[in-house]
This record gives structure tokens, sequence and C-alpha cells, in this order.
């Protein structure tokens, strides 16, 4: 197996390249202890692939994009399905962009065998083709597969970025496997950190296509990799798999499957809508909410649509969870068509897919855009901001009582369209070139804390925020170092604030031991101890490989600048859990009762204190020495 890491860095502004070499384990392990490197040393954004790309093993070949967050402030890790199959036909274990082009660009990476790697750097209209067919993202995908795809021999990978990049901080990056010549309607997305705004503000790249046919030494031993298995669980590589996919296939407890049907099947009195609102609501009222407008609407339209009718694709390599669920062109995963869902006061498909696909061809960062039009929504909907102010021309129906699940879901779903134009053309008062928390600030100071408090976002440092991830517990409000990933704990059992912190770190480094290995996280079932028995049984390195991803963990959290919770409903949601673990699921332990006696007495009190009590399980969990 190879021995070396090779970085392919790139100045975009004068498309001068260089291939530098880094010795596995001395001590770089692949894209995130790399890219960590890389960015400090030159704010390099970077991509890459794990040692394992290319391999007999599924989930090997994510590609990881690392660097300075635009949106967050800090180092982030943000990763895509499938595309890292087709960067190791490069000959390169990472890219890492530098510089700025003198006009938005196209950079082209071809490598046709040999060792020399083929580097342009091409000017692009973005305006004139983000408005052509299909919009945004698929037209910018679709203009520079049509203008270089014909140069390589076998199917490329195009990334590319959208209006959404232009015009905010939280501009994703997105792609889709070609197949055929042609794109599939299966995008993929790094939608976390804002990591095409980064991408087009700061180095004026619009999109990035590579491929290529270099023949490197993958590991394709089945034999060997059974034995291993054999070993572990007394299966086959195969089948451990097959077992460990189950939910991001088809759950046949709960006869739906992927991230959207198995969630929102389970969900019940935790399923969280109109803008959070949910959590004031009594149990018995969400309950009701989760029958008649999921269940018996907008899950079961997903089951019938696309479970039962088995659409479903992979993201570009082969892989058994068969995870990306279609309904034609429209891919639906949980956490985009939630926050641009129940959230936003959807629950029709047919709504919601009308919203993501408009947000997706802008290019957002789906769960933050969610949270931001589902936050613009309520202060329409109370009368905070006008309709005029936000590019709409009515307000949401927001609230359960009466709601038309069908028609008020299509009025609902317009708005949000109405709202996402708007912050594209920066009608009304919506201008988020700096973001969604400081625009939020600045409209507090002008007209009051009421109009932020129903935003619900993590803070860290100055101007860095992040919508969190969907699920109603405090884990995903945790003052970690990187948030909006699942580098924190997200399970629904209380756990004190202190031990919350220590379980945030220690599943901080199991993440980071799958991206910085490349590996996609619906295989952590086997993956997190698996991996690092094959990194020792192929290069010798178990000992060093955890070692690396401890000082990894420590190093990004050196730079832990999270930021005390500033709205009042971020402080909320953390209560109304410990309040909802106490009363509904009938949690008697004496740690949960002074904690919600806490909040009951002095709330702003208690939030600060459980804040700092998870900032210590992390802290003292991280360090180094």
């Amino acid at each position: 197996m190879d021995r070396h890491l090779r970085a392919l860095m790139v100045d975009a502004g004068t498309a001068y390249y260089r291939i530098d070499r880094y010795p596995v384990g001395g001590p770089f392990f692949g894209p995130v202890d790399l890219g960590l490197h890389l960015s400090g040393r030159h704010n390099a954004l970077n991509l890459g692939a794990g040692l394992l790309a290319g391999s007999i093993l599924p989930g090997s070949n994510r590609l990881i994009v690392t660097g300075f967050s635009p949106c967050w402030g800090g180092f982030y890790v943000s990763t895509m399905g499938g595309a890292g199959l087709v960067f190791d036909n490069l000959g390169v274990n990472l890219l890492s962009i530098v510089g700025r082009a003198g006009t938005p660009s196209v950079l082209f990476l071809n490598r046709e065998g040999g060792e020399h790697v083929e580097v342009e750097i091409a000017p692009v209209d973005t305006r004139q083709v983000w408005q052509g067919e299909p919009g945004g993202v698929y037209a910018m995908m679709q203009h520079v597969l049509e203008r270089f795809g014909e140069r390589y021999s076998t199917a490329p990978r195009v990334l590319a970025v959208g209006p959404a990049a232009a015009a905010t901080d939280f501009g994703a990056i997105g792609s889709a496997p070609i197949s055929g010549g042609k794109l599939t309607p299966v995008d993929t997305w790094c939608g976390r950190g804002g990591f095409g705004s980064k991408l087009l503000r700061e180095h004026n790249l619009a999109a990035v296509i590579f491929g290529g046919t270099f023949v490197d030494e993958d590991f394709r031993d089945r034999k060997v990799a059974d034995e291993w298995f054999g070993e572990k669980y007394n299966k086959k590589l195969k089948a451990v798999d097959f077992e460990a996919t189950t939910k991001y296939r088809f759950d046949p407890r709960f006869q739906t499957g992927g991230t959207l049907g198995v969630n929102y099947a389970t969900l019940g009195g935790r399923l969280m809508f109109f803008n959070y609102r949910s959590i004031y609501a009594s149990e018995e009222q969400r309950l009701d909410v989760h029958d008649r407008f999921i269940v018996n609407q907008y899950l079961k339209q997903f089951n019938e649509e696309t479970i039962q009718t088995k659409q479903q694709a992979m993201c570009g390599e082969p892989c058994a969870a068969v995870c990306k669920k279609l309904r034609g062109e429209h891919k639906k995963d949980y956490e985009p068509y939630q926050t641009m869902g129940p959230l936003a006061g959807v629950f029709d498909q047919r709504a919601a897919e009308r919203l993501n696909r408009r947000a997706d061809a802008y290019g957002f960062d789906a769960i933050s855009v969610g949270g931001v039009v589902s936050w613009l929504m309520e202060c329409l909907a109370e009368g905070r901001l006008t309709p005029a102010e936000v590019g709409a021309k009515d307000r949401p129906a927001f609230s359960a009582e009466g709601f038309d699940v069908v028609a008020d879901s299509a009025h609902n779903a317009e708005i949000g369209v109405a709202i996402l134009d708007a912050i594209i053309e920066r009608r009304g008062i919506l201008d988020f070139r700096d973001g969604a928390r400081k625009f939020a600030r600045r409209l507090a100071r002008d007209r009051g804390s009421e109009v932020l408090d129903p935003f619900v976002y993590t803070a860290f440092a100055r101007k860095g925020w992040m919508v969190p991830n969907q699920y109603w517990t405090p884990g995903v409000m945790s003052p970690m170092a990187i948030m909006g990933k699942y580098y924190m704990y997200y399970g629904n059992d209380f756990l004190p604030p202190r031990e919350l912190g220590r379980m945030n770190a220690a599943l901080m480094k199991n993440e980071l031991l799958l991206d910085n290995l490349g590996f996609c996280r619906f295989h952590r079932g086997w993956a997190e101890e698996m991996l690092p028995e094959i990194v020792e049984s192929l290069w010798g390195l178990k000992d060093q490989l955890l070692a690396e991803v401890a000082t990894t963990a420590s190093r990004i959290n050196s730079r832990n600048a999270a930021v005390f919770w500033e709205s009042e409903r971020s402080i909320d949601y953390v209560y109304t859990f410990l309040k909802r673990k106490q009363t509904v699921d009938g949690v008697t332990r004496p740690e949960l009762a002074s904690w919600v006696q806490q909040f009951e007495s002095n709330k702003q009190e208690a939030a600060l204190a459980f804040w700092y009590e998870t900032h210590k399980g992390v802290m003292e969990s991280l360090r180094e020495f």
C-alpha cells in the first residue's frame, strides 16, 4: 500500500501547481489532519479522499472538504458522498487551493495516467450560466460537463456552486454522479460550513471538474477482508455492512427506509415544527400533529412514492445502503426535508419538493437556510416583519389549529420560495452577505430582542453561526469547536451536562476517525472499530492513527470559540427537552430534577451553568497533555 500522502497544491491566481508528499503517519493520515495543517499555514480550501479510497470497503469514497469556514468562523470539516471514487483517479490524496482567480473561473484537473496532472483555470460567466436551465448549481454542473467532459476518457466529477455562494456565507458545493455522459439526479452536497461561499468568494472558483485514469494500489482483496470481519463478527464483510446500513436502505420494523423515512416514523412527540414552537406544545398536541400531518400525509406520501416504488440510488460508489431516496429529480433526506418541511410549516411532499428544489438550485446549505426561512416565517406570522421586508406577498399559516395540510403547506412553501429569491436578490431588508447571525443581531438592535429570540442557532466567535442538526436534544446546541455535524452526542436520553461534554468529545474523535479516512458515517456500525485494525494490517500504524486522531481533536478544540446561547428559544430548546424527559418519559434521575428546578427558578442562570458544565466536559476530555 502507498506509504505517502500526495497533496496537489494549486494557486487559483496563477494556475501554478506542485505535488507535495507526506509520509503516512508522519504525522498525517488523511484529508482532515493534513487539511488542518495546510489551512493553518495557507488558509487553503482542501478537498481530499481517504487512504482507502477505491478499495472494496463500502463507504470508503467520501470526499472530505476542510478549511476555515466563512459562516462558522473556525476550522470546519464537510463531506460529500461518492465523489472520492473519481477523485482517486487523479492519483493524489488531497487538492489544496490557495490564491484567487482574476475572474470567476472553473478549475480543470485531469490525469491520463503517468505523473502529469493537467491543470487549467478557465473563465466562466457565472450569472449567465446560473440563469440557464436547469438553473443555478445544476446549470453550472451541466455547463462545465458540456464544456470539458469530452477531454476525459472516463466519467469525471463536477463540483459547482450556485448564487447562494455569492449572496451569503452559507453557500454549499453541489455535485452529482455522471452516467452515460450525463448528470444523474442523485445530487450530493458538501453543505455544512459554507464552503461553496469560500470557493467562490475567496478563490473566485465557481466549479471544479476532475477525473483521470491513474491506477494506484488500492485494497481489493475480498478474501483478506472477509477474514478480518470473520474474526471480529463471525460474518463476511458484505453481511456485516448490510446489517449496519439497514436504516438507510429499508428497515422492516418501520416499513420504510432512509433518514427521512425512519426518523419520521419514530419521532412521535419529539417532532419539531413551526420554527420549534412545538417545544412549547403539549405532548398530546405534538403527537396529534405527528399522526395527522406526518404519518398520514408527509411520511405516507414518501413511503408510497419512493419506498414502495424503490426509487433509490447510490451516491456514486457501490454501496448496499442505497441511501439516496428519490422521486424523480427530487432527492429526499431527513434534515433538508425537516427544516424546509415541518419546521417551515410544510407537511406535504409537493410543497416541500418545490421549496427544497429552489434552495438546492441556489446552492444553499439546506439545513441552515431552512432554519433561517423558518425563523423569518415566524417573524412574519407574529407581525414582527412585513411581507415586503422579506420579499413575500403574504403571511404564513403558522399554527396547527385549522391547518389545511395541502393548501396551507403550498401557501407556506410559496412564501419560503419568495424569501429564498429575496435573499439571493437582496430585496427588502434581507442581506446575508455577512451571515444570518450578524443580520439577526443588527435587526434586534433596531427592533428589539423579540425578533432575535425565535432564531435557533449555535454561535461561534464574533460572527460564526450554525443552524443545529434536527434532533430535539441538548447535544446539538453544545459548545463544541465544530457544530452542525455529528461531532457531538445527539441521542434522546438525558445526560448531565458535564457527562454530555465528555460524550461529545468521545464522539468527535470517532467521527474524526471516519472523516480522516474518507469514510461515510452510515457505515459507522463497523467502521469505527474495524478501521484502526485495517490500518494496522495494511500499514502497521494503528496506535499512531489513534494518537493522531486525539491530537487532531485537541488542535481543533484549541480554537474553540463557542459563544453562549444568544436567543431565548435556543435556551428553551434545552430546557423543554429536560422538562419533557421528566414529565413525558418519566425519567426520575435526581440530576434531571435538579436541572429542571434550576431552569424554573432562574432560566438564564441555569442555562449559563448548563452551557459551561458541558463546556467543561469537552475541555477536560480534549486536552492533549
